[in-house]
């Protein structure tokens, strides 16, 4: 079983418990390297990261935007695979001390078989996965194998999801619920306004975590996100900052822990 503590709901607890809002950075594994993923998980549970959300390389990406395209090509070109990626956090999983989030698309994971998949994840103590392209409408057999094995599963709600639509992502989202804050790609402008707002706190309604990403670019974008949302994820900001400034990556994703 997923070791205690390491399911998502089971953090999102703790983390409420603490009168606190998570904090997801994003990086993509085998970003240059598996071996180099290790030492920035690591970095990014020493700056404090609640729950990491771990990217697998895909040749189409169609939810990223060109930051995170280059780093799974980067991933792609040293060899890395779902397999390689799973293989890898089993042997890891005793040091780290926070939940990892897979963020995989469908094609890989149907290669490698679905339920097989997801007994592999449960192996190496994922604590949940998002699937950008799968739909709610497709998902009973993802949802049946991620309950069996006992790895939360995250759907994506977008600022035109209608209130139908939401209803069911909410039902089938076991893990949080993480709200697209742009219509577009990974690493876009943000704007937030009073439609957004209103947007939220329909979505929050329900009672299950909410969590922001795409967008979030600084620490004063996740402070004011932070307002919103249940937990706050940084992705292209944080591999942007790891490819150029490799120097500076810790202490810039300190300064996004403790703006949210």
């Amino acid at each position: 079983m997923t070791k205690k503590g390491f399911t998502v709901r089971k953090k999102f607890e703790q983390i409420k418990n603490k009168g606190r809002r998570a904090f997801i950075p994003y990086i993509m594994a085998g970003d240059p390297d598996l071996e180099e993923t290790a030492k920035r998980l690591k970095i990014l549970e020493q700056a404090g990261a609640d729950i990491i959300e771990l990217g697998v390389p895909f040749t189409d990406p169609l939810a990223d935007g060109p930051t995170i395209q280059r780093a799974a090509e980067r991933a792609l070109n040293s060899g890395t695979t779902l397999r390689k990626i799973l293989n890898f956090l089993a042997d890891f999983k005793d040091k780290i001390n926070v939940p990892i989030v897979l963020m995989t698309y469908l094609n890989p994971v149907f290669c490698y078989g679905i339920e097989r998949f997801f007994k592999d994840a449960q192996k190496a103590n994922i604590g949940g996965i998002i699937f950008p392209d799968l739909t709610v409408e497709e998902s009973q057999p993802y949802r049946y194998f991620a309950k069996k094995y006992g790895v939360d599963i995250i759907f994506l709600v977008a600022p035109t999801s209608t209130p139908e639509r939401v209803k069911k992502i909410i039902k089938a989202s076991t893990g949080f619920v993480y709200y697209v804050s742009i219509t577009g790609i990974t690493g876009s402008s943000l704007k937030l306004d009073k439609t957004f707002e209103n947007h939220i706190d329909f979505v929050k309604s329900f009672g299950k975590p909410v969590c922001i990403g795409f967008g979030v670019s600084n620490p004063e974008e996740a402070g004011c996100v932070s307002k919103y949302a249940d937990g706050v994820i940084v992705g292209s900001a944080i591999v942007k900052v790891f490819y150029e400034t490799p120097d500076k990556a810790f202490e810039f994703i300190k300064s996004l822990r403790e703006a949210i």
